[in-house]
């Protein structure tokens, strides 16, 4: 039985081709449509998935900060559905245990090995001083979640660096000022021996404006503070600041209330050593403090509203300050990403939608200033109690629109 072609005859075998024109014509008309598929296909290559690496503090002292900055960001792709600004993301985890030498290895693996696009994480303000020059020269992005250290908010900034939490003084400024406008006039101020603990003191000093009548640094890591507190029952101050984020801060308001000296001496601090976490570890020692902060779950937008209903429902806890700047952090990443259509390769486009900060912020405004650091609203806030846990509750705003000090010493290249 023969086969009948409707098209009559063929050429070479092809159906319905009644002439060698036609079969050029054919052939011409694949060639068109395969050139259309293997571009679709390379524009689908080149919006594949967004490797982003974090280095953060996961053991040893501190590790509270870091677990909380990878679950605020997290959870900001959970709630995509593992996508961030509509594209598909990779969260590649790696713990620092603290250790500038390990951040600085971890950092060679990520860029060599896994070839990120995007890097962030880092806690401590010694780490990010040793890493984040070395990722920006390699030219990927860093946006940092936490350390702000003036040295890469002034001359060594750079238009590959962001800062999505604060620069160091800020919160210390907003101390310092509270502090003054309460009349406090014999302050003793200490802080860890470390670029963070240095730029905190130097920002309280700044809007404080008084010469304190001590100023103490402290090793990082310290946990025993006796001598410390024996100094300040010496000195008599009329009132104490210090920084101590982590555990640190939590050995040193323990040993402070056991000595007697909360009811005696008023403390005051950045909400580094006011954050949930401390808080739960502390317990009713720290009610009635005021602290600093850009960032509380009572600030009242429903970016916020929805951060901390989503986060107590997924992690089983209230977030921290920290938590809300990892949020913050993945939240900008996406809407950077989503600007350049995910295509990583847009550099130039992807560091202006950055720049533009075209989000949602749990904090509410946000804007980055010309050094890439946010200028935003700093608040004080009190330790309170409420439904049976410790946390705080903004009692009024110490600044609004705040920027940095060293912003003028920053020539962006």
């Amino acid at each position: 039985m023969h086969r009948k072609w409707s098209h009559g005859p063929t050429v070479d075998g092809l159906p319905g081709i009644t002439s060698i024109k036609e079969a050029k014509n054919m052939f011409k008309r694949l060639s068109v449509s395969l050139i259309v598929v293997l571009f679709f296909t390379a524009s689908i290559a080149s919006a594949g998935t967004i490797k982003i690496g974090m280095i953060t503090t996961l053991s040893g002292g501190g590790s509270g900060l870091g677990i909380a900055v990878r679950d605020g960001f997290k959870l900001a792709i959970d709630q995509e559905g593992g996508k961030l600004g509509g594209y598909p993301v990779e969260l590649i985890v790696e713990d620092d245990a603290r250790k500038p030498d390990k951040a600085t290895q971890i950092a060679d693996r990520l860029i060599k090995r896994d070839k990120v696009s995007i890097m962030t994480g880092i806690i401590w303000s010694n780490l990010a001083i040793a890493v984040v020059p070395k990722v920006v020269r390699a030219g990927v992005f860093y946006i940092s979640p936490n350390a702000g250290p003036s040295l890469l908010a002034g001359k060594g900034c750079d238009k590959n660096y962001f800062n999505a939490a604060w620069q160091n003084d800020n919160l210390h400024e907003a101390m310092g000022q509270y502090v003054k406008d309460r009349n406090f006039k014999r302050v003793y101020i200490l802080a860890p021996n470390y670029p963070a603990g240095k730029d905190a003191l130097r920002g309280f000093k700044r809007f404080y404006k008084g010469k304190p009548i001590a100023e103490v640094y402290t090793k990082l890591g310290q946990k025993d503070y006796a001598a410390e507190i024996a100094a300040i029952r010496s000195a008599k101050p009329d009132a104490v600041f210090f920084f101590l984020p982590g555990g640190m801060g939590i050995s040193f308001i323990k040993q402070y209330n056991q000595a007697g000296l909360m009811q005696e001496i008023p403390l005051f601090g950045p909400a580094f050593s006011f954050d949930q976490t401390i808080l739960n570890a502390v317990g009713k020692a720290a009610l009635g403090v005021m602290n600093s902060s850009q960032w509380n779950k009572d600030i009242n937008n429903p970016a916020n509203k929805r951060f901390v209903g989503d986060f107590k429902k997924t992690y089983g806890r209230l977030p921290s300050l920290y938590a809300s700047q990892g949020y913050d952090t993945a939240r900008l990443i996406g809407s950077a990403i989503k600007a350049v259509g995910g295509d990583m390769s847009k550099k130039d486009a992807f560091r202006e939608a950055l720049r533009r900060a075209d989000f949602k912020s749990v904090r509410g405004p946000f804007r980055f200033g010309p050094n890439q650091h946010p200028v935003q609203d700093i608040y004080i806030r009190e330790v309170v109690e409420e439904d049976g846990l410790l946390t705080n509750r903004i009692v009024t705003k110490a600044f609004t629109n705040h920027s940095d000090a060293y912003v003028g010493e920053c020539k962006m290249q």
